[in-house]
């Protein structure tokens, strides 16, 4: 047929080009950094790679680039083409709509991993099938879909029929995923685990999962949880292989690192993680309407599940059905500086027993003697009590800090003649043996005492929130919008200092840049720290990564830039922004009002 294809694979130190005709494989051509060579060609590889619509093609030295075709269902880093894939290298998904992906059986290493990205657009996937991605088998990856400035989500998962968005497992570690927008899950959003089975029988003596890092996100429409991390049966899951039963303790997850997420509308937990004992945060994530199926043991914004130790600080969880935060790990861990908006309010509205908190903590794995800190939180109109503490186990626990608006109980224990009265529905303690102090907190039954603003939550002038907060605070630097904590020489209660915002001047830039005021109702000021002159893009996206706004220009010295962007007109909401400086991105959400 006179059919001419070419392909270029360019590997490490290496460039091969394959040119041939249809059924006519003869030589490649190698050109290396020290000259040019011939060689022979394989016919076989030559033959796979038309047959699975492959290309290669180098962007930079020293680096493998394979460009994988929307029509291809499953990449396997153990069999031809895949296998010439190294640490270090990446892998692009052209754009356009996939019905499903499998990646297994590729290893990157520490500082080299290897890296799936969108290129040339948006990739999408529309399944009837049990997941939308799944990686298994696989360490030291990373999957994004910054693949292109102008897309916040390059990956778009927008519906999995018959299962979860996306899952990783059988042995996969070391995995970070993000900018993937995943929504209308039967199951849930993103699984990361590795459970045992009678095949292979994984154990918590033979694999651990290090360095789960999943981050700048969007999940909504999840039939169960957003975010399932690590096993929830800490205690050991029993297995009948070979007609033997086996109690087989599931792997644990050191390092956990789960922040800048949106998650909506989840049917059960908005974020759950268990099975995580070291190096675990959850942070910056942002939950709306979690719990909306009302199934029971199933219901929160975030749980920090049996086997967990995770500082869990500056989320935002707002109209959720369930508990905002749980705590049922280890002990040994703060939770800070988060804003907990209407937790449980709307479930069961008329059942006052089926009880719904800002804050819960409980017994089901604490460790002997350790204690949990709760810090700077705002806890406003949860259905219940603002925090309900019902370990016993735990010492030395610390309750310092703390903004608590209208807990629904207050009125329940006045009324019906207990030995708690309504000011117990702020922080309830069951036990009296419990070893709790309670510092420096807030309670109050509106928020207009409180002096704080009642839709950004922000301290407002003469609050008496201002420099009364505890003096012992944990280490802690910031506040929940990142800024640093400690402005007039005293902490402030609840989770802003006031004015920090405008704290220009001690900013750092080290790893983020500073927007002011945020939340924000006219202009939002960025200013962020250049390092060469470079040309500049900033972007705007809703929170599901519609692009709002685009604006580029020319960095002419470096050093401190200052960037000003009108948000007027813009609905209230949550929004996203982006800043592509040469070799630097940032990113993050702010607030309008």
């Amino acid at each position: 047929m006179g059919l001419k294809v070419n392909y270029f694979l360019f590997c490490n130190r290496v460039w091969c080009k394959c040119a041939a005709e249809l059924n006519k494989f003869s030589y490649m051509t190698v050109i290396e950094k020290t000259g040019w060579r011939r060689t022979k060609l394989l016919a076989p590889v030559c033959s796979f790679l038309i047959a699975a619509n492959f290309s290669f093609f180098q962007l930079q030295a020293q680096t493998a680039f394979l460009a994988v075709d929307a029509a291809i269902a499953v990449i396997d880093g153990s069999a031809a083409p895949y296998n010439i894939v190294q640490p270090g290298d990446t892998v692009y998904l052209m754009a356009g709509t996939r019905d499903k992906l499998l990646i297994r059986n590729f290893k990157g290493t520490a500082g080299k991993p290897v890296t799936f990205i969108n290129k040339d657009g948006i990739v999408t996937i529309n399944t009837n099938s049990y997941y939308g991605i799944s990686i298994i088998n696989c360490k030291y990856i990373r999957f994004s879909g910054q693949g292109n400035s102008n897309d916040f989500y390059g990956i778009q998962i927008k519906k999995v029929a018959g299962g979860s968005g996306m899952g990783i497992g059988s042995r996969s570690s070391d995995i970070e995923i993000d900018h993937v927008s995943i929504e209308n899950c039967f199951i849930g959003g993103i699984y990361a685990k590795t459970d045992p089975d009678c095949a292979d029988l994984v154990s918590r003596n033979n694999f651990t999962q290090f360095n789960t890092n999943i981050h700048d996100n969007y999940i909504a429409n999840a039939g169960n949880e957003g975010l399932y991390i690590g096993s929830s049966f800490n205690s050991g899951i029993k297995l009948t292989c070979n007609g033997k039963d086996t109690v087989v303790m599931p792997p644990v997850l050191d390092g956990v690192k789960i922040y800048n997420n949106i998650i909506k509308n989840t049917g059960w937990d908005g974020i759950q993680v268990s099975s995580a004992p070291l190096h675990c945060q959850i942070f910056n994530n942002t939950i709306l309407n979690d719990s909306q199926a009302e199934v029971q043991n199933q219901m929160s914004g975030i749980l920090m599940g049996g086997g967990s130790k995770c500082d869990c600080n500056n989320n935002f969880i707002k109209d959720g059905k369930g508990d905002g935060i749980e705590n049922h790990g280890l002990g040994g861990n703060r939770i800070f500086n988060n804003i907990i908006v209407n937790a449980g309010l709307t479930y069961l509205p008329n059942d006052a027993t089926q009880m719904k908190h800002g804050i819960f903590v409980s017994d089901v794995s604490i460790a002997k003697d350790s204690a949990v800190c709760i810090f700077f939180n705002d806890i406003i109109n949860p259905k219940s009590d603002g925090i309900r503490f019902q370990s016993v186990k735990s010492k030395h626990n610390l309750i310092a800090s703390n903004l608590i608006i209208n807990p629904g109980n207050y009125n329940l224990y006045e009324l019906d003649n207990t030995s708690f009265s309504g000011k117990d529905a702020y922080v309830m303690i069951p036990n009296a043996v419990a070893d709790i102090q309670l510092k420096n907190n807030f309670f109050s039954r509106t928020i207009a005492s409180a002096g704080i603003s009642a839709t950004d939550y922000t301290i407002l002038p003469g609050s008496p929130l201002i420099n009364m907060g505890y003096a012992d605070n944990g280490a802690i630097t910031i506040d929940f919008r990142n800024q640093r904590r400690l402005v007039g020489g005293l902490y402030d209660i609840g989770a802003m200092e006031y004015d920090s915002g405008i704290d220009t001047l001690l900013h750092t830039f080290n790893e983020k840049p500073l927007l002011y005021p945020n939340p924000a109702n006219g202009t939002l000021i960025i200013k962020y720290l250049s390092l060469t002159t470079k040309s500049l893009a900033v972007n705007i996206f809703t929170s599901n990564g519609s692009s709002l706004l685009q604006r580029s220009n020319f960095i002419t010295v470096p050093g401190i830039q200052q960037l000003q962007i009108e948000v007027s007109h813009l609905a209230a909401g949550i929004y996203i922004y982006s800043i592509h400086d040469g070799n630097q991105i940032f990113s993050g959400k702010f607030l309008k009002f």
